[in-house]
């Protein structure tokens, strides 16, 4: 599932090194981690104690919606933490590329929100939409940097036809 991102053409011209020596990634690192400082002082405090004012239902999506942003928020700082890696010449850019560096657990970190999110803490739903946009930008650097050099073809042809096969569908013969 590719996330959106406005400036993708100006993003696909650009290679992984120059990304990550950019201000766009020192600010989207910046944002992430102190997401996630903000997330476990809300988390460990003033949101344990909202969670216990809850009603019950309230308290079980509390729960469930808690747990989405701490994926979101550890995946993105995992993602973040390995292209600093790299940035600094701990590993490899070909290392940072292996799957086991892509960003995961998409499934959950997209997966449709509870209709009752009103319910909750005004703090967690921030946060929730914030660590959801952060969450989708960085989605979207990982397809540009490493998911979409998978999937290039090596006939250079080729690669526009399936394009246009995945915008329009098959012909019918």
């Amino acid at each position: 599932m590719a996330a959106v991102f406005g400036d993708d053409e100006n993003l696909r011209g650009m290679t992984l090194q120059k990304f990550i020596a950019s201000a766009l990634f020192d600010r989207t690192f910046e944002e992430g981690m102190s997401l996630v400082e903000e997330c476990a002082r809300y988390l460990d405090g003033r949101g344990r104690d909202e969670s216990r004012a809850l009603p019950r239902k309230a308290s079980l999506i509390y729960a469930g919606e808690s747990m989405r942003v701490t994926t979101r928020l550890m995946q993105a700082a995992s993602w973040l933490l390995v292209q600093r890696a790299v940035q600094e010449g701990d590993m490899s850019p070909e290392d940072a590329a292996s799957d086991r560096y892509r960003l995961g657990a998409r499934e959950i970190c997209f997966g449709r929100r509870e209709d009752s999110l009103g319910e909750l803490p005004e703090k967690l739903v921030d946060l929730l939409e914030r660590s959801e946009s952060l969450y989708r930008r960085i989605a979207r650097f990982d397809d540009i940097f490493f998911r979409d050099i998978a999937e290039v073809p090596k006939a250079p042809l080729q690669g526009h036809f399936a394009r246009l096969e995945a915008a329009f569908g098959a012909a019918k013969a």
